[in-house]
């Protein structure tokens, strides 16, 4: 592939870095009220979506294309969950998951995710 052909985009960038942002910002929040929980049942499924927002975030940016996926569904996932809280925190997040899909799944991101390079030939 010649340098330059596949830039990544300002939107998938910026979505990339949040996504970190939220994982490393939730964990460690979550982190420190584990103990007014129970652990295996609140603690650790917490953590574990945390630690997957983060993943979705760092491999959005290496330009893989699954973790578009895991970012949607990261974000359709808190849709569900908000639909049993606040309307205003269940329209948040629907108007997040609508600006993530147009921002991961729109013509140019989708050129940036098919032209990334597989892990053997990345050098």
């Amino acid at each position: 592939m010649a340098e330059g052909t596949n830039k990544r985009p300002l939107g998938v960038m910026i979505v990339g870095w949040l996504y970190i942002a939220v994982g490393v910002g939730g964990f460690a929040a979550h982190f420190t009220a584990l103990r007014g929980l129970d652990v295996w049942r609140e603690g650790i499924p917490i953590e574990l979506t945390e630690l997957l927002a983060f993943i979705s975030g760092l491999f959005l940016l290496r330009g893989r294309n699954w973790s578009r996926w895991l970012a949607l569904a990261w974000i359709a996932f808190h849709v569900i969950l908000s639909a049993f809280h606040a309307r205003l925190e269940l329209a948040v997040h629907c108007a997040s998951c609508a600006i993530i899909a147009w921002v991961l799944f729109r013509p140019q991101a989708a050129r940036y995710f098919e032209r990334a390079p597989a892990p053997s030939e990345a050098s």
